[in-house]
């Protein structure tokens, strides 16, 4: 704001001013812009259980209701890209966001979801990946990590309990160039019997 060569203020300035005096006064500050909630993929099937129906409530306390309260960069499934139909659900708690994905068991070999994320720096960074789990999940879930010195494919079970707060399990430590040239993928191959889940990914980075 400037003043009018005379030195003066108009009055319209002064109403401005008296205003934001008053509002600091009060230790109030203007509304913010309301926050769009998160929507599901768009490519996923709904959820077919209602609100709070969960097989295990004491796990409830571990969902991670909002990605953003999580260290590093983390890649919900509702920003993933699907390959092939992967259905909603939140019967089975813990898990990251609205949800988490299953392959319906069903399409075996043809399915995947591929997590890529925006890193800030070049670097070594630990990758974890979240899931529920039960008697009723696969045992050797095939991942795939693309990252700046090739790409590694392990096979995890997913009826184990992860080691972080029960709900992110640690793939390993990589190094990654800056921006989106690394990606992590979920694919249902070779899993035959049992569903297999995709939440999130996080990336934490660890050193130079």
């Amino acid at each position: 704001m400037q003043l009018q060569d005379s030195g003066f203020m108009t009055p319209s300035q002064l109403v401005v001013i008296s205003a934001a005096f008053l509002m600091a006064l009060s230790g109030s500050v203007p509304a913010k812009e309301p926050v769009a909630p998160r929507k599901p993929h768009p490519d996923a099937v709904a959820n077919t259980h209602p609100p709070g129906e969960v097989d295990k409530p004491e796990l409830v306390p571990f969902i991670v209701a909002n990605a953003e309260k999580l260290k590093g960069v983390v890649v919900d499934e509702m920003d993933a890209k699907l390959i092939g139909t992967w259905q909603y659900s939140t019967h089975t708690p813990p898990y990251v966001g609205l949800g988490y994905l299953h392959d319906q068991k069903k399409g075996k070999g043809s399915k995947a979801v591929i997590y890529t994320p925006a890193l800030p720096k070049s670097g070594r960074y630990e990758v974890r990946l979240s899931h529920c789990y039960n008697i009723r999940r696969s045992t050797n879930t095939p991942i795939t990590i693309h990252h700046a010195e090739g790409e590694k494919t392990m096979r995890i079970n997913q009826q184990k309990i992860p080691e972080h707060k029960k709900l992110f399990r640690t793939l390993g430590v990589f190094r990654f160039e800056a921006g989106k040239s690394g990606w992590v993928k979920i694919s249902n191959e070779g899993t035959d019997g049992k569903y297999v889940i995709a939440d999130a990914v996080q990336f934490l980075f660890v050193g130079d």
